[in-house]
């Protein structure tokens, strides 16, 4: 087990999955017969956490009416109120009493199979003030790509396929970088980690491989349940 907290970021509106939410807030859409933050919980539980926060803002009685104080999936789950949409940071200003110890912050969104042990311990290994997860994106050019000098072509390259890492929507964060998150003002993780970054903050990126779905659109949710009734 693991005394460390997990604070899901649930107050989000989410208008990109209208008419979806409209009664029901993006992170309680079912998948699988399940809410998707009943996924994550389960799975972090799977992991050895049992403490949790959920930040709520948007339709919060949803939320609570179904999770209660968290007896029903045997963890402890506490509530966080947002005045107003805070973003995927802001709510933490509003942990009382804060944590003495690392924690993990996930969007409430996000489906993954991420073992959330495994970043703990890595945010603990590399000393980081924050750690984020990244996952590895392909692009594939559409057409050819010519590089010029002036009029010159220096080269060509068709169809290029592009790598970058994108920002999961995962993080353990250290105690400390609360001190960087002001009380009712909305802020965004990546933010959040340029602030850190501008005071020297140790930052870190943990690569994830696992299965991962950030569900922000219709077609996201259908990839959703596909995926959760394929695999049973």
């Amino acid at each position: 087990k693991r005394s460390n907290l997990m604070v899901i970021m649930a107050g989000g509106l989410g208008t990109r999955l209208l008419p979806h939410t409209e009664k029901c807030p993006k992170p309680m859409l079912p998948v699988a017969g399940k809410p998707m933050l009943e996924h994550i919980i389960n799975h972090a539980k799977a992991e050895g956490f049992r403490r949790f926060i959920i930040s709520v803002q948007y339709l919060e009685h949803v939320v609570k009416e179904y999770f209660g104080h968290g007896e029903r999936l045997d963890v402890s789950i506490e509530y966080l109120k947002e005045s107003m949409p805070l973003g995927t940071a802001g709510g933490l200003s509003l942990l009382s009493p804060r944590p003495e110890t690392p924690f993990i912050v996930t969007n409430g969104d996000v489906l993954s199979d991420i073992k959330y042990g495994e970043l703990l311990d890595f945010h603990l290994r590399h000393c980081a003030s924050a750690t984020m997860t990244v996952q590895p994106h392909e692009w594939q050019h559409p057409f050819g790509v010519v590089q010029t000098d002036g009029v010159e072509i220096v080269g060509v390259e068709e169809k290029p396929i592009w790598r970058t890492h994108i920002n999961a929507g995962i993080y353990a964060l250290s105690p400390n970088t609360l001190d960087f998150i002001s009380e009712n003002v909305h802020i965004d993780m990546p933010s959040l980690f340029e602030a850190l970054k501008m005071q020297g903050e140790r930052l870190v990126a943990y690569p994830m491989h696992e299965p991962w779905l950030d569900v922000g659109n219709p077609e996201d949710l259908q990839r959703a349940r596909a995926s959760y009734e394929r695999d049973g």
